[in-house]
């Protein structure tokens, strides 16, 4: 196995390291799944037992100026690692007016990602900041456990609101209550509500819009376009969730699995991100 990459770009460094530092927010660790073309980072929760899950996919030749891979074999021609984003983040903290950025797979006592930055110097000598992030390689037996994810078979799909604005709606309402309940319907609309025996609140949205994808499947269902799925859930994750975001998407998107799951969708040029957060009774 053989993996070195190389960005020389400050504007595409950046962008990579806020992608970085959204995933250390979501989890503390997870699994970083090498191709040829993209990279992903992949948190796999059981859902059925409470956990959420993740899959982030980015288009490497949208970032790296470099990228080599050799993976186990000609037939399965990728790598997976299990990694802690925050010390990537951190190692990616220190390179940020670096003049080029080296993130290689190598063995030292243990299998590393070495980042090595390039930075700026007064003198002629160039000046090497190398950071060795362990990590622990994942054997071929156990990767269908990173696969991409399936399209739940939702009941609503609706556009968020601003991601900003929905923040500062579900850091208030955390005071109140763990749960949240999201709900939304084919007419745009969707709700924030906290319901507990001393208070139930509400935020409305509307005229948010819904996704094609979401019209054409729930008509086939020949779903009421005025009726609310929901589905109630832990409010910390989803604002774990709403904390993190440093990707800037240009469409974000609610898949609601009546009572079940939300699946939330972020999408921008060169990054999708997908968040599974299941239900609770």
């Amino acid at each position: 196995m053989k993996f070195r990459a190389k960005i020389n770009d400050v504007g595409c460094l950046n962008h990579f390291t806020r992608v970085v530092n959204t995933i250390t927010k979501l989890t503390k660790t997870c699994v970083v799944r090498l191709t040829v073309d993209n990279i992903f980072f992949v948190l796999s929760g059981k859902v059925a037992n409470g956990g959420v899950s993740m899959w982030c996919e980015l288009l490497q030749v949208n970032f790296f100026d470099e990228y080599q891979l050799e993976g186990v074999s000609e037939d399965a021609n990728e790598i997976c690692l299990e990694v802690n984003p925050e010390n990537l983040s951190r190692a990616l903290k220190t390179a940020q007016n670096a003049k080029s950025v080296k993130i290689k797979l190598t063995k030292k006592h243990y299998p590393c990602l070495t980042l090595a930055a390039e930075l700026p110097s007064l003198s002629s000598i160039s000046r090497i900041v190398t950071h060795d992030i362990p990590v622990d390689v994942i054997p071929r037996r156990l990767w269908h456990d990173f696969k991409e994810p399936s399209m739940p078979d939702f009941d609503v799909s609706i556009y968020l609101p601003p991601l900003k604005t929905m923040k500062s709606v579900v850091d208030r309402m955390k005071n109140l209550s763990n749960y949240l309940v999201v709900e939304a319907n084919l007419c745009g609309e969707m709700n924030l509500k906290i319901e507990t025996d001393l208070v139930s609140v509400t935020t409305h949205f509307k005229d948010l819009g819904n996704p094609p994808w979401g019209a054409s499947q729930s008509q086939s269902q020949s779903r009421d376009v005025e009726a609310m799925a929901h589905a109630r859930v832990d409010i910390r994750k989803l604002q774990q969730f709403l904390m993190g975001q440093q990707v800037n998407p240009t469409k974000s998107m609610c898949n609601i699995v009546d009572k079940r799951i939300i699946h939330l969708i972020l999408l921008q040029e060169d990054v999708s991100l997908q968040y599974f957060i299941p239900a609770v009774v």
